[in-house]
């Protein structure tokens, strides 16, 4: 009969064991990246190659989305896979609600170690530590490219010199080595909150000028507007318009003048800069952790929180169903899930309610409970019999940035259908979009009025219904602002 004390022993090296061979997590959350602003997604002046390694060893996703196209929404979505409605944060200046479930509480409660390092962007006036991580550093609003004062576990706040990406990043490895100095027998979880490529766009000064000699102009969908609803062009000369400010970078506006596209592609090649310092942050942390024999063991999730639009239908920003507006990169490397296949591209519409419960998943977690998602692990065997056909893309108005109507869209595999609803319950004061992203992946031609497609119509406005149901919108339950007009001021200066 074995002691007491060699029962005790042996079950200590079973939970030794089990803490030991579970993967450590690192995300990398980028704040507007496109989806095909890397290299390895066929950029043509991007260069990318410490993303293009994750790519080339790991998962690529061709088909990601967020749900909705803005910041603290989308942020609440990868931590709760839930939508809007359902987590609560519908704006941009509603904070995580603190009693709600998240994937970092899951990991934390069986045993990670969990940090969060850099933009939260939920609750911008609030920099203090939130739940469901360990270590918590951050800052109020928005932060800076360079120069940001963070607020250390909300223990004192200090500014850190200098540029953001590369702070957040030394913040990163330094806590690293701690977690393995202090609590090695335990996986850690890592989470950055990238600033960049988030206008105002400052790149870092190394790669101030690296876009000079590329030219840049406005996007041919720019001037084929006949075929959209009114109010896109109407946003033209707005916040969210290529003739307004543009972030700052055109001092005199509106300026539809042939001459304006100089500042446009002044704004364009900055983004463009600030995301050659990310892949060098990429670059720093995969090393690290290869150099400290973690690299295999640890899920690295490189992704953006929504996309941007880069002048496409005459827009910037954000916020609406197009395709540059909703869909966000995201690359997974973790050897475990690729040992068979080896590195492989999903071709299925993945969402950002599919995070959350991915990451519980390979870390052998309790799973989130109600949620909207699901983990991608069947696609990585090639089982998509329950996967996903159609999903929902919503966005209500905002009296702050009103420059985008209420969205409500369905996007299958084949079709998108975008409807504008005036939030009323009336009937709607916009014209609904129809699009065939088989044969018309750019968006160009809106087929809404086209007679040969009134059957596909009448089969996305139910597919729309449906969509609506599943996240527990049905009729009646879809409450939103009434749409009070595309607005032609400018936001408040403290919260763009």
């Amino acid at each position: 009969m074995r002691s007491l004390l060699a029962c005790c022993l042996l079950a200590l090296l079973t939970v030794s064991s089990k803490a030991d061979d579970r993967p450590n997590v690192v995300v990398m959350l980028c704040d507007d990246i496109r989806w095909n602003a890397l290299s390895c997604a066929g950029h043509p002046h991007l260069k990318t190659p410490n993303i293009d390694r994750l790519a080339a060893e790991g998962i690529y996703f061709e088909n990601m989305f967020c749900t909705t196209s803005l910041c603290s929404p989308s942020r609440a979505t990868i931590l709760s896979g839930l939508y809007a409605h359902a987590h609560g944060v519908t704006n941009n200046f509603t904070d995580y609600p603190a009693d709600l479930d998240s994937f970092p509480r899951r990991l934390q409660e069986s045993g990670y170690q969990t940090a969060y390092i850099g933009k939260w962007h939920m609750g911008e006036k609030s920099d203090e530590p939130r739940p469901g991580f360990n270590h918590f550093v951050t800052h109020k609003g928005q932060g800076s490219y360079f120069d940001t004062e963070f607020n250390f576990n909300g223990k004192g706040r200090r500014v850190v010199p200098g540029y953001y990406t590369t702070v957040v990043t030394d913040m990163s490895i330094e806590w690293i080595d701690q977690h393995r100095s202090e609590n090695d027998s335990k996986p850690f979880m890592l989470m950055i909150g990238q600033k960049a490529p988030h206008s105002f766009y400052f790149p870092e000064p190394k790669y101030e000028h690296t876009f000079d000699d590329v030219e840049v102009n406005y996007p041919h969908s720019s001037f084929k507007l006949d075929d959209k609803p009114e109010w896109i062009t109407q946003r033209l000369s707005t916040w969210h318009g290529i003739y307004g400010p543009i972030f700052d970078w055109r001092k005199e506006f509106p300026n539809d003048k042939a001459s304006g596209v100089v500042d446009f592609a002044r704004m364009v090649r900055a983004y463009w800069g600030t995301i050659l310092s990310i892949d060098d942050s990429v670059g720093r942390l995969v090393d690290h952790l290869k150099a400290t024999g973690q690299l295999d063991n640890t899920m690295f999730v490189f992704m953006g929180d929504n996309g941007l639009l880069e002048g496409e239908h005459g827009m910037v920003d954000k916020r609406t169903a197009h395709e540059a507006s909703a869909r966000v990169p995201m690359i997974i490397r973790y050897p475990r899930w690729t040992k068979e296949s080896g590195p492989m591209r999903i071709k299925q519409q993945v969402l950002t309610t599919d995070v959350a419960p991915t990451i519980l998943d390979a870390a052998g977690a309790d799973q989130l409970t109600k949620i909207h998602g699901s983990s991608i692990k069947p696609l990585i065997s090639g089982d998509d019999s329950q996967w996903r056909t159609e999903w929902l893309y919503y966005y209500n108005y905002e009296k702050q940035f009103p420059y985008t109507p209420n969205v409500r869209s369905v996007r299958g595999d084949r079709f998108k259908y975008i409807r504008y609803p005036h939030g009323d319950g009336s009937p709607d004061r916009h014209m609904a979009e129809l699009y065939d992203m088989q044969n018309d992946p750019a968006e160009s031609t809106n087929l809404i009025n086209d007679p040969s497609h009134q059957q596909t119509i009448a089969e996305m406005e139910q597919r729309l219904l449906r969509a609506m149901k599943a996240v527990g919108l049905a009729p009646g339950t879809d409450t939103m602002p009434i749409d009070a007009g595309i607005g032609t001021a400018l936001p408040d200066k403290a919260i763009r």
